[in-house]
């Protein structure tokens, strides 16, 4: 419906696609955020207090180990975002290509 309108009133394909992109890049980096905080959270917790136990007598250690690196993090984040910003520039393109009429009437 908001598509339609924006077309409706004229706006490029170029500016619907960068909107589009631009909210996906949002919910994309919003999830990264709450991810990495609640990931890298646990990780300190469990560095720091070792509540996830092992069986002695399965494993060498009594303890599940934590090495948090910095680098292999912030490149899995970029290449989530890059390959999830990549994957939608189709869906841009095809949400561009709806004419306004049909737009405005879909519910």
């Amino acid at each position: 419906n908001m598509i339609g309108i924006l077309k409706a009133l004229g706006t490029a394909n170029w500016g619907i696609r960068k909107i589009f992109l631009y909210y996906a890049a949002y919910i994309v980096i919003l999830g990264l955020f709450w991810g990495n905080l609640i990931g890298i959270g646990l990780c300190l917790l469990q560095d720091r207090f070792e509540f996830i136990t092992l069986s002695e007598e399965n494993y060498y250690l009594s303890t599940a180990p934590i090495d948090l690196n910095f680098w292999p993090i912030l490149l899995l984040n970029l290449g989530t975002l890059a390959i999830t910003l990549f994957f939608l520039i189709i869906p841009s393109y095809l949400v561009t290509s709806i004419s306004p009429v049909k737009a405005i009437r879909f519910k």
